[in-house]
């Protein structure tokens, strides 16, 4: 079990682990309150204290080891690679975060089922998600790497299609 954490140290990030979660914690907050402005009612900071206490306790771990994980199992930034991950983030580390989510505030706002929040919102926030997240996380550039080879791959197959 040591294994995988040594293996997981070795990987380089640009931010170490408590920037990191900090971050996580900070976007988090800062997400939760906006939406409360936009929905023009009275600030709930008991509320943003959950969002904060679940990001700093959860999510920003979670995301840290999680995107370590999957640098290491998957190096590099080519298109494909970049893909890759993009599409194991969206399969298994997605469900996993927003699941988390939901059980977790049910659970800090003491709800008595912790799981009536999960069954009714997620499948419409994950497909939300899908729509959005993979975007983002291939929106350096890499996105129009993918879309460069494949168009090349492209053309290559019609160049050496037989001649009528």
């Amino acid at each position: 079990m040591a294994g995988w954490w040594r293996a997981l140290q070795r990987v380089p990030l640009r931010y170490p682990w408590p920037t990191n979660v900090l971050l996580y914690t900070g976007l988090f907050s800062a997400g939760d309150a906006l939406q409360q402005r936009l929905q023009g009612g009275p600030a709930d900071w008991r509320q943003t204290r959950r969002v904060a206490t679940l990001a700093v306790t959860f999510h920003g771990n979670f995301n840290y080891a999680w995107l370590r994980l999957l640098e290491r199992a998957m190096p590099g930034r080519a298109p494909r690679v970049v893909l890759t991950k993009v599409l194991c983030d969206q399969l298994l580390g997605g469900p996993i975060a927003l699941s988390a989510f939901y059980v977790g505030m049910s659970i800090l706002q003491e709800q008595d089922d912790i799981f009536l929040d999960l069954k009714q919102k997620f499948w419409n926030t994950y497909k939300t998600g899908l729509m959005y997240w993979p975007f983002v996380q291939t929106g350096d550039g890499t996105l129009k790497s993918a879309f460069i080879l494949l168009r090349a791959k492209a053309a290559g197959a019609v160049e050496k299609s037989p001649e009528k």
